[in-house]
């Protein structure tokens, strides 16, 4: 393939890509821009695999087919509740090719490099090595805390701060010796800062409490895209720059808006210490009511407006297909029904969009917290199924609240709120909730798939019981 075709493709590529971000940004064009964004990878690999620099097909065909089977395989095999696990590994496996990358490039400099251009390269191979070391290590331990291998819990080390300050600075003395020395010797300083920047990974993200996950990944896939970027840069290849920077600042802009939801900046975030806390509210009077399923159907056949607010715990339970049922049955009866999603709601981001998408409920009745925020006073029954922290009232009501500030779905103020959860327990951010102890606020304990379908089975028992005499008198 031509140099010229070579181009052409890669800017086909390009605008694929920018063409499926547009997409992924709303939920009902959400596949058309899947689908830009696998052809554009196609297009990518197709004419960089027959363009002059690719010679060894073999070696290409033996990396890329277990790669193909392995992640087509992971991806399928998959639970939506281990979706953000495996966005998490995917963003460390682009750190990782990006030391990879960096280390090739170092041991196999382009001859032709010299003087200025030389020494450009050697730091582009520097700081891409850094940062994708930084995300591969980082990436793990935020699977490991997703998946519960690690503790959720901000795991503070002694004097911690002053640790990774440390491991900055060392970073950049290496890499002024790195930068100073011949070739041979420059491999050593790499390596060590390649150590550092892996121990780093380790620290800055074992601080951060699992409550600000769905952030963590967010960042560390903008992490993954300038390492791309600086993959892209070491291999002198535009298409790989122009995907890496496109990654890399929309998981920024990511960032940004989820930090903003939490009431959060990203220095506080990347600190670390959210969720290592023994807090447990102010003094809660009274108890928690429990309710019944028949009560809580007595409740949404009376209701006219009903809200209902998914969480991870929905996700566990693999709840969405009977609320889907559930949200139909009800909106047959001429009942308003919606959704409100917190931007944080599950493990990451859009994470209860997907599941809902998933399950066929209609996109127009699923809105953002900021749309339907006002609505909670106009509501009859608001159903919190498998949310805590995101409906937390002591973000509001207690200033000395680690939340305390956090803007959240506020569903005490419906006329009836019912939380689907197994116990009273804390969310995952380790905060008490009080909402379980309001007076307009009943608990419907057990399993949130169970219930839900309970709640399908008497609803769609009530529906038959009432077309029979229908049907009877249109008979006679």
């Amino acid at each position: 393939m031509s140099n010229n075709l070579l181009t052409v493709a890669y800017i086909a590529a390009s605008i694929l890509f920018i063409l499926s971000l547009g997409g992924l940004s709303n939920p009902e064009t959400a596949r058309r821009g899947n689908l830009y964004g696998i052809a554009g990878m196609v297009v990518a690999l197709g004419a960089t695999a027959l363009s002059d620099q690719v010679q060894g097909y073999g070696v290409l065909i033996a990396a890329m087919a277990p790669a193909i089977w392995i992640g087509g395989l992971l991806a399928t095999r998959a639970a939506m509740t281990s979706m953000p696990q495996l966005v998490g590994l995917l963003n460390g496996f682009g750190g990782l090719a990006a030391v990879l990358v960096g280390y090739a490039s170092f041991l196999h400099p382009d001859p032709a490099l010299q003087g200025v251009d030389f020494t450009i390269h050697k730091v582009e191979v520097f700081a891409g090595v850094f940062i994708g070391a930084i995300t591969f290590i980082g990436s793990l331990i935020a699977c490991g805390k997703l998946q519960g291998v690690v503790s959720s819990k901000a795991i503070l080390l002694p004097a911690r701060h002053v640790l990774n300050i440390g491991m900055l600075a060392a970073v950049l003395g290496l890499g002024y010796y790195y930068m100073s020395v011949g070739e041979t010797v420059a491999l050593l300083p790499l390596g060590i800062m390649t150590a550092i920047a892996s121990i780093l990974g380790i620290t800055l993200v074992i601080a951060i409490g699992g409550a600000d996950m769905p952030v963590v990944i967010s960042i560390l896939n903008s992490y993954s895209g300038w390492g791309a970027a600086a993959a892209g840069f070491m291999l002198n290849n535009d298409l790989l720059i122009i995907t890496g920077a496109l990654v890399g600042s929309s998981g920024l802009i990511l960032s940004y808006i989820m930090c903003q939801a939490m009431n959060r900046s990203f220095a506080n975030v990347l600190l670390g210490g959210f969720g290592n806390t023994n807090y447990q509210g102010t003094t809660v009077e009274g108890e928690a009511t429990p309710i019944s399923v028949d009560e809580t159907v007595e409740l949404l056949n009376d209701a006219n407006s009903v809200i209902i607010v998914p969480g991870y715990g929905m996700a566990v339970a693999q709840a969405q297909h009977a609320v889907a049922q559930i949200t139909q049955l009800l909106r047959d009866r001429g009942k308003q029904v919606r959704f409100g999603i917190h931007p944080v709601a599950g493990r990451l981001p859009g994470h209860m969009n997907v599941l809902l998408a998933e399950a066929n409920v209609p996109y127009d009745v699923v809105l953002e917290m900021d749309e339907i925020n006002d609505d909670f006073p106009k509501t009859d029954v608001v159903l919190v199924i498998g949310a805590n922290d995101t409906v937390n009232p002591s973000a509001l009501e207690d200033p000395q609240s680690p939340m305390a500030g956090m803007p959240v779905l506020e569903v005490w103020k419906a006329q009836n709120a019912i939380v689907l959860k197994r116990s009273l327990s804390a969310g995952y951010a380790g905060v008490a909730n009080p909402l379980f102890y309001k007076q307009n606020t009943s608990m419907l304990f057990g399993d949130a798939r169970s219930n839900v379908t309970a709640i399908l089975a008497q609803l769609s028992q009530r529906e038959t019981s009432a077309a029979q005499p229908a049907a009877a008198v249109a008979a006679k």
